[in-house]
């Protein structure tokens, strides 16, 4: 019996190319990331009319096909077996250190990517067009700002640094778990309730974040072309109670020393001892010396150097974050709070994920995520202020009805790359807005209440039950929702008032109002230069 993950797994599928064009097949929060053979052969238009498509994001060779959170998960089980059914699901897959796997989720604000599969944008549309054609020309808008960011994006740097986030984005749903069943204990030990049960809850929470490191081993050398187990073996070295005995530079190691970022540096040396080794080991020994070597070179630096190391870098990023948000909160939040939509542009964001997990294996939670959702709060408000606007443009106010919810729930590739970036000043005034609510929880870190997240990939409201603070549960969420509803306020003010200066209202017949000589949808959709 056919359901609707499964309709629209194999409606999806042919409008990617067939299955003899999917190379790869993996989800996240709420994508499903296909690498494909030729990306031109997707039919972005066709994916876009589909009703449980919220976005699409093509970018280096993949497919981003937004879904939205729980939905994801199932219509990609019903893809992979669509492909299975098919024939050999991932025929030749990509060689090791070949073209990296598609980009992450982004928490908070919204992620990489732009919509696709329109052409260049019509700015010359026909007389008499109507409002109805206004979302279409901001698609096209959009697909013609994602492939000039495709384009500058596609340097060694952030090729990296997506490489990076592909070690670290499998692991969310896990830290998702994890952080909510930690704040449910939090609250139980705080209400003094149900003590019996709270010590199977911290094993639980804790069993995860106690052997991360191994985690991000094993998929550190899957990403950069090694053999996972061995990227987890020598991971594993990081949190082995036995290091305890090993003295270093005169100090001793400490179980866990250089946390995840040890781990991520075991792993990736480990990956290019092993392609070394079987560079000049004979076929029949490699069996034997390979896995040895890797596993014994690699685990002697990580003892004697890299946990050494990773171990200052992890504790100078705690000290530096706390530092941070307790002295100059307010302008530290105001910037970041800014910046990250920019970031997100830039493909620079990518190097925040791995700072995002440090903290929370140190401190139990990240305080820097709470700042970045607050640019999802003022792309929430701005999409409100155009909505507002805009009142009598039918299509536009429904793209935005459509994508509103999702924005509240911190999935803002819909709003982001259907709306604000197409029309130009709207996503600058989302920044500000972002800006506000980042300077808001900034402030009151400074008065030594600090807010986090016990996991990443959530924002907006669904970032509330992941919430933790050294105030305890309630006022990190007084906090965190004062910062939402400041962003939401700024960002819908700014929008309203500086946002939409040449993208005036439209009349019901197609003329803007004011608009004497009635102007086309192409010119009251004609963006502004971001």
């Amino acid at each position: 019996m056919r359901t609707p993950d499964s309709t629209t797994a194999a409606a999806i599928l042919p409008l990617v190319g067939g299955p003899e064009n999917v190379v790869s097949v993996a989800h996240c929060m709420t994508r499903l990331r296909l690498g494909l053979r030729d990306p031109d052969a997707v039919d972005g238009a066709g994916l876009r009319a589909l009703p449980a498509v919220l976005g699409l994001v093509a970018d280096d060779g993949s497919c981003q096909i937004v879904l939205g959170p729980g939905t994801v998960a199932r219509v990609t089980r019903s893809f992979e077996a669509l492909l299975t059914a098919a024939g050999p699901a991932l025929a030749d897959p990509p060689a090791p250190g070949g073209a990296p796997a598609p980009a992450p989720l982004v928490p908070s604000g919204g992620g990489p990517g732009t919509p696709t599969g329109a052409g260049p944008a019509d700015r010359s549309a026909p007389p008499g067009a109507g409002p109805a054609d206004t979302a279409g020309l901001l698609a096209a808008r959009g697909a013609e700002l994602k492939a000039a960011r495709a384009r500058r994006n596609a340097t060694p740097l952030k090729l990296f640094l997506r490489r990076i986030a592909d070690v670290f984005v499998p692991l969310i749903p896990a830290l998702i778990g994890c952080g909510v069943i930690a704040g449910l204990n939090g609250l139980l030990v705080n209400l003094g309730v149900l003590r019996g049960l709270t010590p199977a809850l911290t094993a639980i929470a804790a069993g995860f974040m106690a052997l991360i490191a191994v985690f991000v081993g094993h998929n550190t050398a899957k990403v950069f072309g090694g053999t996972p187990v061995l990227g987890g073996a020598v991971a594993a070295v990081v949190v082995y109670a036995g290091v305890a005995k090993v003295t270093v530079l005169g100090v001793t190691l400490a179980p866990g020393q250089g946390g995840v970022l040890g781990a991520l540096a075991a792993a990736l040396l480990g990956t290019y001892v092993e392609k070394w080794c079987r560079t000049w080991v004979p076929p029949t020994l490699d069996v034997l010396v390979t896995p040895t070597l890797t596993v014994l070179l690699t685990g002697m630096v990580t003892l004697y150097a890299l946990m050494y190391a990773a171990g200052r870098l992890s504790a100078a990023i705690g000290t530096s974050a706390a530092w941070l948000l307790s002295t100059t909160g307010a302008f530290a939040g105001l910037v970041l709070g800014a910046l990250f939509l920019p970031l997100v542009m830039l493909g620079l964001h990518q190097a925040l994920i791995p700072i995002h997990t440090t903290l929370i294996e140190q401190q139990g939670y990240t305080v820097l995520l709470p700042v970045l959702a607050m640019a999802g709060a003022g792309q929430v408000g701005a999409a409100l202020a155009v909505y507002v606007r805009l009142r009598h443009d039918t299509s536009l106010r429904t793209t935005i009805r459509s994508a509103l919810p999702a924005g509240l729930l911190g999935v803002g590739e819909p709003l982001i790359y259907g709306v604000s970036l197409p029309l130009g000043r709207p996503f600058v005034t989302a920044c500000a807005g972002g800006a506000a609510g980042g300077a808001f929880i900034g402030f009151f870190s400074m008065l030594g209440d600090r807010v986090g997240s016990t996991a990443i990939g959530p924002s907006g409201l669904a970032l509330f039950p992941l919430l933790s603070g050294n105030r305890g549960l309630a006022v990190s969420a007084a906090v965190y929702a004062g910062g939402l509803l400041t962003g939401y306020a700024v960002g819908f003010a700014a929008t309203y008032l500086f946002g939409l200066r040449g993208v005036p209202a439209s009349s019901p017949g197609g003329a803007p109002d004011g608009d004497p000589d009635g102007g086309s949808p192409a010119r009251r959709t004609e963006p502004t230069a971001v």
